[in-house]
């Protein structure tokens, strides 16, 4: 992982614990670094897809985390509140693909909930 996006997942991770200070009475600063280290992952994704020039090799990650995310008893929102943290923290930084990492994070976001929709349309 770059050390160059360590200040953004910081400042990500950040956002989203001041939005949800229960987060951490609930998990605690492991729970911290886990958020952490999960970030990194979506970088990890971010950066693949850019390399790729391919939108959807991120829209088909975002699916599938938010599914196995589900699964263990999450919301979408939970998901989609981090995503959204880290377009905001890009917003803020001078990193050079900040443009299209945001790009891939909206295009996952819109995936998320076009996907909760169409189940909720199912059931």
């Amino acid at each position: 992982m770059d050390i160059m996006y360590k200040p953004v997942i910081d400042s990500a991770v950040k956002k989203l614990y001041e939005r949800y200070p229960e987060l951490l009475e609930r998990f605690g600063e492991i729970g911290m670094q886990k958020c952490y280290e999960d970030n990194v992952h979506h970088f990890n994704y971010l950066n693949t897809t850019a390399a790729a020039g391919d939108e959807k090799i991120f829209v088909d990650y975002a699916l599938w985390l938010n599914n196995v995310l589900i699964s263990r008893g999450m919301k979408s929102d939970h998901l989609i509140d981090n995503f959204q943290c880290i377009v905001e923290a890009l917003e803020e930084s001078d990193i050079e693909e900040a443009g299209r990492f945001q790009v891939y994070l909206n295009a996952g976001i819109t995936a998320i909930r076009e996907n909760d929709l169409a189940s909720q349309l199912r059931s």
